[in-house]
Parts: C-alpha cells; structure tokens; sequence
C-alpha cells in the first residue's frame, strides 16, 4: 500500500490508467467504511485502475471546531495499519490546517482528484460533505463529475445491530458509555488504544496485582469507567516478535484510594505475567467485554478478593476470543 503525505511527491505511473477514489475521516474504520472501500477496491481491480483512499490529518474537527472535537477512534499511526489490511492500493494523506480549510470544493477535486490522482471514478457516503463551508456534497461531485469526466456513486449507509446505521458518532457513544462489545461488532473488530506505559503509584504492585499504567492521548475514544477483559499488545524489541497477552483492565479514578482523583487511569493487569518489566513501551490495548462497573471498596482485602475474581471473569470471557 502507497502511503502518500506529499501531492508533488507521487509514485510515476501509479495513476496512468486512472483510479477509483473515496474521500473521508474514515475515523474507526467501521464496517461501514469497509463495504465502501470493498466497492472501491472490486471496481478499480475489475477497470484495472488504482484503488485509493483520501483522507484528512488531523481530523478537521479538530482544527475547525477543537473545544467540540470528538475524540478518535483510531490514530493515524492505527488507521494506516487498518487500511493496510483492506487492500486499498494507496492512501492519500492531506495535511488540514486552516489554509486547508478555506480551499473550496472546485478547487479540491481539480487540484487532488483531477490532476493528481487521475480519478475515474468517486464513491463516497450519501451524506458525505467536504470543502470550505462543507458545500462539497453528491450532487456538487455529480456536477463536476461531468465537467471533468469522472463517475460519481454515493453509497448507501450500513445498517447494523437493530438497524441502526453503522457511524462513527454512534460508535464514539458505545464505547464512551462501556458498551464495548456492542461498539466492536460496529467496528468489526476489537477497539483498540495505544500508549505508553508510564510509572504510577503502584498500589497495584502494593496489594500483589501489579498494573502497566497505560497513559494514552487525550484525543483518543476511552471507554467508559469499568472492568475489561482485553488483550496487552507488546510490541516488538530487542529482535524479539510482538506479543499478545491476556489482561483485566480497569478504568477509573479509584474510589477505593481517592476522594476526588481528577483523571480516569487505564491500568492493564497482564495475567499470568506479573513480572515483565513494561515501562516506557508503546503498548496497544485491546478491549473484549466489560466485566462490571466501577467500585469503592471498603478496604483492600475486600478489592483483593475482587481483584482475583475479575482476573478469573477475565480469563473465561477470553478464552472465546
């Protein structure tokens, strides 16, 4: 997969024979974004054309409107690994700032899907808007579609569990509200986080189930106060492979030691591995299922006794995924 930060900077050839083009955030890449670029992906292969994927960094809300931003469900460093596997054959990267803001729809197709890409062909959501003042829509695409000969095909949004549409606002709420299993189906796979292990207090150490105290970005989609079942993510080192390993995870503000803790902590217990040292490594979560809400404890042998049970839960609502 071509990875393309830089329009002056394109591989010779790549678009010769013309491409076949979706522009979005594409933040999840949900199962709705998947059929998209599946249609992609089968029309370039069927035309012998390129199969590409045009998207924003950061996501522009996040310039536009940054106190309203939501928060992502993917990274870029993820999204990119994501798109790897849908095997679209390029990815376009356009860098949103404000200048990038203020450049009309025209001038956007002319300059990125016209000139540049070769486009053949544009398939994009219904409801899909771009441009300055989001004037960018269908019917515009249509319009200047035939101005410039390209084909211009909306698609019609998934529906999932209870016909509900498959979008990223909706998925964001899932998981915020600890739905997480509801939330994976949507994205069809297991929401993920990633971040570094940092030094906490180690009060899980202290009560004998040491925790990686996982700080991840602030604009990432964080699941709701709770107890997971999920997957730790080693990354690879020191000439060995990545490494999965089963893990209880907790988030929250602790009730059981403060009174007003100002931040959810993501504290990952990696079960049956207590003694790997995991500080200062960019490790990647993996959340199964909630296994119950936040507590506050009357001690710590009443958390202890709940500690063991949560890893137990953990272990069985893992051993199926």
């Amino acid at each position: 997969m071509h990875v393309i930060t830089d329009l002056n900077v394109v591989p010779q050839g790549l678009f010769a024979s013309g491409s076949v083009v979706t522009i979005g955030a594409y933040d999840g890449l949900h199962v709705g974004h998947r059929e998209i670029i599946e249609q992609v992906t089968k029309k370039a292969h069927a035309d012998q054309q390129t199969s590409v994927l045009v998207t924003f960094s950061p996501h522009p809300a996040q310039i536009l409107r940054p106190t309203e931003a939501p928060k992502l469900l993917t990274d870029r460093d993820q999204k990119l690994r994501l798109l790897e596997s849908t095997g679209v054959d390029a990815v376009v990267v356009i860098a949103f700032d404000r200048i990038q803001a203020e450049e009309t729809p025209e001038d956007f197709v002319k300059r990125v899907l016209v000139d540049t890409l070769n486009v053949k062909r544009l398939i994009v959501g219904e409801d899909f808007c771009f441009g300055k003042n989001r004037r960018g829509n269908v019917e515009l695409l249509t319009q200047l579609g035939a101005q410039y000969g390209f084909l211009v095909e909306p698609s019609h949004l998934v529906a999932g569990h209870d016909d509900v549409t498959a979008s990223s606002t909706y998925i964001r709420s899932l998981v915020q509200n600890g739905d997480i299993e509801a939330a994976n189906m949507y994205l069809g796979r297991q929401h993920e986080l990633a971040g570094t292990v940092v030094h906490g207090d180690a009060r899980g150490r202290t009560v004998g189930f040491p925790t990686a105290n996982v700080e991840v970005p602030k604009m990432l989609c964080q699941p709701g106060d709770g107890v997971y079942a999920g997957w730790y993510v080693r990354p690879a080192r020191d000439g060995e492979p990545e490494r999965i390993y089963p893990a209880a995870i907790n988030i929250g503000r602790r009730p059981t030691f403060y009174v007003d803790a100002p931040v959810s902590l993501i504290e990952a217990h990696v079960i049956g591995e207590e003694s790997l040292d995991l500080y200062g490594e960019v490790a990647r979560i993996r959340f199964v299922t909630r296994l119950r809400g936040e507590q506050k404890f009357s001690g710590i042998d009443e958390l202890k006794a709940q500690l063991v049970l949560d890893i137990e839960n953990a272990k069985t609502a893992l051993a199926s995924n």
